[in-house]
């Protein structure tokens, strides 16, 4: 007998009877389900006619719970991402979206699953210190906060490092412990930075120096490592030598101070002195550009002044000779209180009123007046020839 060929009877070769091909019947699925939630709910057999349409009430009951199980499942998959938040959806543990902020839906679970990441908020970490919560006071870690300078010197520095997440993704995915990571990191790029600068640099102008530079190399690790972490601020707290050697150090901190406060008022007083002395070299400049026209103006007014003199001289000699001598004689008396006069032959006596002269003199601008006053009368009992020879030896005298 052929596999396909039937049976004695009408069944199969296998010995069960062939059934009618078709689909299944609807109905006789639906009376099934109603049959074992029957069963579930404590409800009996097939019965008469007033249990069949209970029946039909139990089995419309049981639907409308499953449909409600049903809305109140798919309902859970709705979730809302807060402000400064990002969502990652996880389809079976892998990522399959972010969404940003606001309402939005995802398969429940156990399909679908959200992480929310608070990518906005910004925290602290510390190296070389910890923050009590409790006290709010700081203790000192040593071990991260003792290290080496360029120039081999020991410094207990304390560094606060500010961070968020750039990446909810990444940060989520690729690094299993960040915050343990984040402090290997910012102790190790911290430790670099400093071995490559001296002291005197790290604790009196290098502080920002340090930490901008701390910052990058930071950022570059963290990027290296795929973290999402974006670092805001590296800020140096606390940079000081070790307590063996910290009054040494603050000796010749304080002598750097007063070095640069020195500097500071010799600047201060160069700035005063500069200007004041440009301007006085710009008024003596002044003053002898004027003196020098004075001089110049004055001897050209002389030189004229002598020219004129010498035509006059050529036309009359003698009173020319006899006027310069009496207006030199006027410049010599206007000066002098006492005036001895030798007189070689005789006893004549020159009287010449000299308090009289010097007022003449001081109010010469008033008019002109005559400087020379008459002398009085010769003795009848000198000779002649005394009186000539006393003329003319003051003459020879104060001639020019």
């Amino acid at each position: 007998m052929a596999w396909n060929e039937p049976g004695p009877g009408g069944k199969e070769p296998w010995g069960q009877r062939k059934k009618t091909q078709g689909p299944p019947d609807l109905d006789q699925i639906l009376k099934n389900l109603q049959e074992r939630a029957r069963g579930l709910f404590g409800g009996k057999g097939r019965g008469g006619g007033g249990e069949g349409g209970a029946n039909k009430v139990s089995g419309f009951g049981a639907g409308l719970i499953a449909v409600v199980a049903v809305i109140l499942w798919l309902a859970s998959g709705f979730y809302i991402v807060n402000e400064g938040q990002r969502g990652v959806v996880l389809q079976f543990g892998a990522k399959t979206e972010i969404t940003d902020a606001g309402l939005h839906w995802r398969w429940p679970f156990p399909f679908e699953t959200v992480e929310k990441v608070n990518v906005s908020q910004v925290s602290t970490i510390e190296i070389g210190y910890r923050k009590s919560d409790k006290t709010g006071g700081t203790s000192k870690v040593p071990k991260e906060a003792l290290m080496l300078t360029q120039d081999e010197n020991i410094l207990d520095i304390e560094f606060a490092v500010q961070y968020k997440i750039k990446d909810a993704a990444d940060y989520l995915f690729n690094v299993r412990d960040i915050q343990n990571t984040l402090m290997s990191a910012t102790e190790s790029a911290v430790r670099e930075v400093v071995g490559k600068s001296d002291l005197d640099f790290i604790i009196t102008e290098g502080r920002d120096q340090v930490g901008q530079n701390t910052r990058a190399l930071l950022q570059e690790i963290m990027d290296r490592y795929k973290s999402g972490i974006q670092i805001v601020t590296v800020q140096m707290q606390k940079a000081l030598p070790p307590e063996e050697v910290k009054a040494a150090f603050d000796d010749a901190v304080k002598a750097r101070e007063d070095e640069q406060r020195l500097k500071n008022e010799a600047e201060a007083f160069a700035n005063d002195m500069i200007p004041r002395a440009r301007g006085n070299a710009a008024r003596m400049l002044q003053e002898a550009e004027g003196y020098k026209a004075s001089v110049i103006a004055r001897a050209e007014g002389d030189a004229k002044r002598f020219s004129q003199i010498v035509a006059e001289y050529a036309k009359a000699p003698g009173v020319t000779r006899d006027r310069l001598y009496i207006e030199t004689m006027e410049r010599v008396f206007s000066n002098t209180t006492k005036i001895l006069v030798d007189q070689k032959a005789g006893n004549n006596i020159l009287y010449l009123p000299l308090d009289k002269l010097v007022s003449q003199g001081a109010t010469r601008t008033a008019g002109p007046v005559n400087t020379l006053q008459p002398l009085p009368e010769p003795d009848s009992t000198a000779p002649a020839g005394g009186r000539d020879r006393a003329r003319d030896s003051q003459r020879t005298r104060g001639a020019p």
